[in-house]
C-alpha cells in the first residue's frame, strides 16, 4: 500500500481551518464552563437554599446525557420554545455556530463544576476560618482566598478535562459544522484517501492531546498528587468524577 499526502499537503488551508474552529470552540466552552461551573460550585458548597437544589439536579442531568443528545435537544427544542414566547408563535433559529458555543459550555460547566467542588472541599477548614476571622464577605472570601487556591489544586484535572472537551469537538458534524476531524473527513472522501487523512487527523491529535497530558502532569507532579493518600485525590474519588 502507497500512501500519498500530496492531498493532504494541499488541503492544509481548509484542514487549518476546521482546527482553528475546533481550538475556538474548546477555548470559549473551558473559560464559559468555568466560570459557570465555579459559581454552581460555590452555590452547592454554601449550600444556597433552592438554588443549591437546582444547581445538583442540572449537574446530574448534564453527567447522565450524552453531548450530542444535548446538542439536538439544544438545536431543536429551544427554538420552538422561544417561539412560544413571542406573539406569531414562531420557532426561532439559533444556527448550528451559536448552538455549538452554546451548548459546549453549558454541557461542560457541570463537569468543571464538580471538579472545582471537589476542590472546593479540599481546601482546608482553616482557610475558611481564617477569612471569617478577618472579616472578609462570603464574595470576597471565595474569589480572593479559597478560588485560587482550588484552581491550583485542581489544575491537573482542569486540563485533563480540557483535552476531552477538545476532543468532543468533533461532535459538531452533526450540526453541519466543520471542525478539523470534518474538514479532514470531506477531503478524504472526495479525494478518497481516506487512509491519509484520518492518519494526519490523529497524529494531530495525538501530538496536541500528548502535550496537554504532559501539562497536567507537571501539574500534577508540582502540587505533589502522585501520593494516593492525598486530599485531592480523596476528594475526587469521593465524588465519582466520570470525565476524566
Amino acid at each position: 500500500m502507497s500512501f500519498d499526502f500530496a492531498a493532504v499537503i494541499n488541503a492544509t488551508p481548509y484542514l487549518l481551518q476546521g482546527l482553528l474552529f475546533s481550538v475556538e470552540l474548546t477555548l470559549v466552552a473551558m473559560i464559559g464552563g468555568m466560570v459557570l461551573g465555579t459559581l454552581m460550585a460555590i452555590t452547592r458548597h454554601m449550600g444556597v437554599p433552592v438554588a443549591a437544589e437546582a444547581v445538583r439536579v442540572y449537574v446530574t442531568l448534564m453527567r447522565s446525557i450524552p453531548l450530542i443528545l444535548v446538542l439536538f435537544w439544544f438545536f431543536f427544542l429551544v427554538p420552538l420554545l422561544l417561539g412560544h414566547l413571542t406573539p406569531a408563535g414562531r420557532s426561532i433559529p439559533l444556527g448550528p455556530k451559536f448552538t455549538a458555543f452554546i451548548t459546549f459550555t453549558l454541557f461542560e460547566s457541570a463537569y468543571y463544576a464538580e471538579i472545582v467542588r471537589a476542590g472546593l472541599k479540599a481546601i482546608d477548614k482553616g482557610q475558611y476560618e481564617g477569612a471569617k476571622a478577618l472579616g472578609l464577605s462570603n464574595t470576597t472570601m471565595y474569589w480572593s482566598v479559597v478560588v485560587p487556591q482550588v484552581l491550583r489544586v485542581t489544575a491537573p484535572i482542569i486540563v485533563s478535562q480540557t483535552i476531552i472537551l477538545f476532543q468532543d469537538t468533533a461532535l459538531v458534524y452533526v450540526l453541519s459544522l466543520t471542525d478539523f476531524f470534518g474538514a479532514a473527513a470531506k477531503i478524504a472522501q472526495r479525494d478518497s484517501k481516506l487512509v491519509e487523512f484520518y492518519s494526519t487527523v490523529a497524529v494531530v491529535y495525538l501530538l496536541i492531546c500528548s502535550m496537554g497530558s504532559e501539562l497536567s502532569e507537571r501539574f500534577r507532579k508540582k502540587q505533589g498528587y502522585r501520593s494516593p493518600r492525598g486530599r485531592f485525590e480523596r476528594t475526587r474519588r469521593m465524588f465519582g468524577l466520570a470525565r476524566p
